[in-house]
């Protein structure tokens, strides 16, 4: 039995992805020979949203809210924190829509639910090409009221090392979004500078636990904002989210189990911060026939 049903696999020169139907998940990204996701097996379920698609929320809501005239009440399933993390797609069966040898195209239709009272359609592509493997996204309304969401990916990056010692990162980012006990935030927007969360400069990851929301994304002149990783050995990717993701999670797995403890990063594009759904801030709203449309990208350097 496939948990996650079944298997698209996508090839392009020395790179191969392979993307599941529950999900759609990125279960496994491998160039050259070398994973750059930690994904994995088939066989099991993706624990710890394990390279998952967050939608209608990513990160977490901290409990009921309401619009359009709609109530949402969320299932709470970080108990702990009460709160509801990572939107429900990620365990939904999608459409495969098309399979191509180096792209892939899935959809899914979410129906009103308790914790999400909206009708919409969720279309994925993923395609590998030259520079990478590249995750195109389109949301569209299918009500008949305006829609709120936020979006977003849990990949983690691993590397080629027992664990993260000896790898640096890279971030300009200026701001980080300060958050309660619960993880939810507060409202501040700390400044980066003289804190464990700067990584302007590149930077080891060494000793250094992060549970971060990064904000106030640099860019270049087209719009898109690029982190990077290298662990010891010198292996070393690109995360690229345009203008339509101005979010970035960073999680370093410091409480998962030892097997899982600190041997990837999460990097996670986001369009809003934790909580948008009931803060507002940042949160996509799209009129009915409405869409939107982003594209990250994860590029292997060397």
């Amino acid at each position: 039995m496939r948990p996650t049903g079944s298997q698209v696999t996508i090839t392009h020169g020395v790179q191969t992805a392979t993307i599941t139907e529950v999900g759609a998940n990125l279960r496994e990204y491998v160039v050259d020979g070398v994973p750059v996701v930690e994904g994995f097996a088939e066989d099991v379920l993706p624990d710890y949203c394990r390279n998952q698609v967050c939608y209608p929320w990513i990160n977490r809501v901290g409990g009921p809210w309401e619009f359009s005239h709609r109530h949402a009440t969320p299932n709470v399933d970080d108990v702990p924190h009460a709160t509801a993390n990572h939107g429900l797609a990620r365990w939904r069966p999608f459409e495969i829509d098309h399979v191509g040898t180096a792209s892939c195209t899935l959809s899914l239709v979410l129906h009103p639910l308790p914790d999400y009272p909206f009708l919409t359609k969720l279309t994925i592509t993923y395609a590998l090409a030259d520079d990478g493997l590249s995750i195109h996204s389109k949301v569209e309304n299918l009500d008949d009221v305006v829609i709120p969401f936020s979006y977003g990916f849990h990949p983690y990056f691993g590397v080629t090392t027992k664990n993260l010692d000896g790898a640096t990162l890279s971030i300009p980012a200026e701001a980080y979004v300060a958050v309660d006990d619960r993880q939810l935030p507060t409202g501040d927007f700390p400044s980066v500078s003289g804190t464990k969360f700067d990584f302007r400069r590149s930077a080891l990851l060494n000793a250094k636990a992060l549970d971060v929301t990064y904000a106030q994304l640099t860019t270049n002149e087209d719009g898109w904002f690029t982190c990077s990783l290298q662990d010891a050995n010198g292996v070393a990717i690109e995360i690229s989210q345009d203008a339509h993701f101005p979010y970035l999670q960073i999680f370093t797995g410091d409480h998962l189990p030892e097997g899982w403890n600190r041997t990837s990063v999460a990097i996670e594009p986001m369009t809003s911060p934790p909580d948008a759904l009931r803060s507002g801030v940042d949160l996509v709203t799209l009129s009915p026939g409405a869409t939107w449309e982003g594209t990250w990208r994860i590029t292997r350097i060397q």
